[in-house]
């Protein structure tokens, strides 16, 4: 019997001295600590400047830093806790890494717990102020948004931007390809590939185009693909453009029977960006006809895609006005700015100049670049305004203002440089936009107004004074988009017109007026439609409409 006991106090002793070792030379071994935290917390500015004091001043102590936006930090605890059976709630998490014992992580806990540790074992403690803490939890963020930032960069050069341009054989796009693949759109270090989609009887004009596009041999142009399979359209797609898939050729028998052909469309594109582009595509939707419609019915038949990655393009107008009222002026239309473009912008627009301002004007006032004078103080012609402006603006909406496309080659480019690298300070750009009540426009409908682009968003500019009668016209270019919305959606058969008179004789057109006196005749086709493989057309001979807009 006592010879067993000596044994069993024996192998105790033995027990305790392993166990004493350990213990004595846990300082010695490698600790790896996991620090993940929201990048804006306080308490893991203060605990991180511990941490990192501990690194410096211990040749074994190492700490892995994570941290995670505030937007990302709950989903992200979330998950690593769930992954690893972990109960934890707040920022800091802490854990000792065991990848030399092949585990799966130590939690340690959160803030107070790294402190208790620190202070037991190491005999240190922190004993940063509140103040201190918030400003460095601040600096963390803007470290860390700069850091995501420098990332995506570094991916661009990896993964190229894919730019995805619909109804590619239009002239436009011919023009665009050249100014998305020089560098000055997204950035001198941001590879783009482009992939052009059309009608499979528009595969020729494709090649042909794909052809010179790799003779351009620029370095930022990844490559050049054609897609004429609709199956495939879009596919991780970061930009799409569209250029006026909607070719209306004068045949549809009402204006409302366009409008539901639009939504048609938009129901197989809506679809097919949701299911083949990235989440955080940008869809700028282009071209001559129901823009701000088209927009909208995107939108509808995309729920799961941002509204404000969706924008319509009012720029060509602006800037058309831009250019008349200069060539009035004698100067370059450059020094004109916050020319405003209300409504629906091939259809009812409201160019609006009461905000418009002209910079280098060559006049007995003269000041430096910054100084600007109203653009109604020196057009004194208020005939001319009323009269040959408007005409001039509304037959931007005719065909053979179109077929060379330079001009909304030009403001796509403009539009997108402003998306992804911010518009000029303080300068007005017009564009359609999802209503959420500005300027008492009601809510849901797709409207031009003034907007302006910062850090990869934009931004409607709510200040933009507006008089009375402003206001009269826009509540009648609201009430024909809102009409347009219930054709589309089946709520109503038939537009109705306003009601309530308006003063429209300034600066206010209409698409289908123009096309009324046109009188232009031409055979009926049907409008062009979409299959899986490709847009497929009859035509229909001996009947006219001249309320629909001829264009290519």
């Amino acid at each position: 019997m006592g010879s067993d006991k000596g044994v069993e106090w024996a192998s105790v002793l033995e027990l305790l001295v392993v166990v004493v070792i350990m213990v004595e030379s846990y300082s010695f071994l490698n600790v790896i600590l996991s620090f993940p935290g929201r990048a804006d917390c306080p308490y893991y500015a203060k605990a991180e400047i511990l941490a990192d004091y501990l690194q410096v001043n211990l040749p074994n102590f190492r700490i892995y830093k994570i941290t995670q936006h505030p937007d990302n930090w709950e989903q992200w605890l979330h998950d690593i806790c769930e992954k690893n059976g972990w109960k934890h709630k707040c920022s800091p998490i802490v854990w000792r890494e065991l990848l030399d014992r092949g585990g799966k992580g130590l939690l340690l806990g959160g803030f107070n717990d790294f402190l208790e540790h620190a202070q037991h074992y190491y005999g240190i403690t922190s004993d940063l102020l509140s103040e201190e803490m918030l400003q460095v939890g601040e600096e963390n963020l803007q470290t860390h948004i700069q850091i995501e930032k420098e990332e995506e960069e570094r991916k661009s050069l990896i993964n190229p931007l894919q730019v995805w341009i619909s109804s590619a054989s239009a002239s436009a796009c011919y023009h665009l390809i050249p100014l998305l693949a020089n560098g000055e759109v997204f950035g001198i270090t941001t590879e783009i590939s482009i992939h052009l989609l059309d009608r499979y009887d528009c595969k020729e004009v494709l090649r042909g185009t794909v052809m010179e596009a790799q003779d351009l041999a620029y370095p930022l142009l990844r490559s050049v693909s054609m897609h004429v399979e609709l199956d495939e359209a879009f596919l991780q797609a970061d930009v799409i453009i569209l250029l006026d898939d909607i070719l209306l050729e004068r045949d549809t028998t009402s204006f409302e029977n366009c409008i539901r052909q639009v939504n048609e469309l938009c129901k197989v594109y809506g679809p097919l960006i949701e299911k083949n582009a990235k989440s955080g595509v940008r869809i700028v939707v282009a071209g001559k006809t129901f823009v701000n419609l088209k927009a909208l019915m995107i939108m509808t038949h995309a729920p799961s895609i941002n509204p404000g990655n969706i924008i319509a393009m009012a720029m060509l107008l602006e800037s058309a006005a831009k250019a008349m009222l200069a060539r009035k002026l004698n100067m370059n239309s450059a020094g004109i700015k916050d020319v405003i473009v209300w409504g629906n912008i091939t259809g009812s627009s409201y160019i609006d100049l009461s905000n418009a301002k002209v910079y280098q004007y060559d006049s007995a006032i003269w000041g430096p670049p910054s100084f600007s004078r109203p653009l109604l103080d020196l057009i004194y012609d208020s005939k001319w305004l009323r009269s040959e402006f408007v005409t001039a603006l509304s037959s931007l909406n005719s065909r053979e203002y179109h077929c060379v496309g330079m001009s909304p080659a030009h403001v796509i480019a403009t539009v997108l440089r402003y998306w992804y690298q911010d518009s000029p300070p303080r300068e007005i750009v017009s564009m359609g936009v999802l209503s959420e009540g500005q300027f008492c426009i009601p809510e849901g409908i797709v409207f031009s107004m003034p907007v302006s682009f910062q850090n990869g968003t934009w931004e409607v500019i709510t200040e933009t004074e507006i008089n009375e009668k402003t206001q009269e016209i826009m509540d009648c270019l609201a009430y024909d988009l809102i009409q347009e919305k219930q054709v589309a959606l089946g709520e109503i058969q038939k537009m109705q017109p306003y009601k309530k008179e308006v003063d429209t004789s300034f600066n206010i057109f209409s698409l289908l007026d123009n096309l009324e006196e046109e009188k232009v005749e031409k055979p009926r086709e049907e409008l062009e439609t979409l299959s899986s493989g490709s847009h497929q057309s009859e035509t229909f001979e001996g009947e006219t409409n001249p309320n629909i807009p001829d264009v290519d």
